[in-house]
């Protein structure tokens, strides 16, 4: 081997050396940068505890739609972001967190709208200071909305609800229990059935607070005897955990086979929903509702996942078995329900 050849292979190794080092120590910069975020992003975190914050006013309020937009606007409060890019990140993580805490449609739609309104006012801003000024001022006025949405569908309901009705609840629902209040305070008399609502007897809940609010004519019955007093019932009265791009409601567990009853038996089939519970979804069976609020909970703690999966929180009651949805906004048909989305999503 001649030294020629023995230069250029040292030469050659001595690069190939330098190179391997130089990756080395680009690569331990790199990591530890990323390293360094996470901790960032862990201490900002830290100055404000999305999770206790939440929960802390969750049983104060009773509606996850305002304990959501309270804690969001907590959360921008605290935001020490520097861009309206950073800022939009923070908030889709926390939105993200958020989802995972309350794992229902009502949280995640109202979530969205609100990440959608803020935005769309980021491009229309320069200043940054400014731009949080104008977020906090338009949030305010957002929940004072949302506060006032239920209020407003109970008067939007009476004009479907007539004097000596009799009619079918299911489960419990704030939005029919201030309808039904309303009701009332305008002297109307209403026979009522409500379901019992298995597993968690939520009707019994709702049964007992009507009574205690001076309704007489309130009727607890079994889940499994709606098909025996759908023929005395003029119209069903549900809730909806939320309502769908196709006009379709997810709503709790039984409001699909008493639907399919009321439309077998040509009864009325109304919904009432505010307008912040319509979502981007577009469910075509029960298994396109996604598993985390289907399933969300556990009829027995000791029971295992393969046996839960059988007992499904809610379910999807397709558009066709629906006669009206009833809105803060007025009532709308299934068909409106995609035009109305596109407006809150622009």
């Amino acid at each position: 081997m001649t030294n020629g050849n023995v230069s250029e292979r040292g030469y050659k190794f001595g690069i190939f050396f330098l190179l391997f080092c130089f990756r080395i120590e680009f690569f331990g910069i790199v990591n530890k940068a990323k390293q360094n975020f996470f901790c960032f992003k862990i201490l900002k975190m830290a100055e404000f505890n999305l999770k206790k914050y939440y929960k802390s006013i969750h049983d104060e309020e009773k509606s996850s739609a305002i304990t959501t937009l309270k804690t969001l606007m907590e959360f921008l409060n605290n935001d020490k972001s520097s861009t309206a890019s950073e800022l939009s990140h923070n908030l889709r993580d926390a939105i993200n967190q958020l989802k995972r805490i309350d794992p229902l449609f009502e949280v995640e739609a109202v979530s969205e709208i609100f990440f959608r309104f803020i935005t769309l006012s980021a491009a229309k801003f320069d200043d940054f200071k400014e731009l949080k000024e104008e977020l906090s001022r338009r949030s305010t006025i957002y929940m004072d909305k949302v506060s006032k949405s239920r209020q407003q569908l109970a008067k939007v309901a009476q004009k479907f609800l007539n004097n000596n009705s009799t009619i079918l609840v299911h489960s419990f629902s704030r939005a029919i229990y201030e309808t039904l209040l309303e009701c009332r305070n305008q002297n109307k008399t209403l026979d009522i059935y409500v379901t019992e609502s298995a597993p968690d007897n939520r009707g019994r809940e709702l049964c007992a607070l009507l009574k205690l609010e001076g309704f007489e004519q309130v009727t607890l019955i079994l889940d499994s005897a709606v098909g025996s007093i759908m023929d005395r019932v003029d119209l069903v009265l549900v809730g909806a955990e939320g309502v769908a791009e196709s006009g379709g409601i997810i709503n709790k567990i039984g409001t699909y086979q008493i639907a399919i009853c009321a439309k077998a038996l040509n009864k009325t089939f109304y919904v009432l929903a505010e307008s912040y519970k319509f979502i981007r979804l577009y469910p075509l069976s029960q298994s396109d509702i996604p598993d985390r609020i289907r399933f969300r909970q556990l009829p027995l703690s000791n029971m295992n996942r393969a046996k839960h999966e059988c007992h499904a929180c809610v379910d999807y009651t397709p558009p066709d078995y629906i006669t009206l949805l009833l809105t803060e906004l007025g009532p709308l048909t299934t068909a409106a329900v995609c035009d109305m989305l596109v407006q809150l999503y622009t």
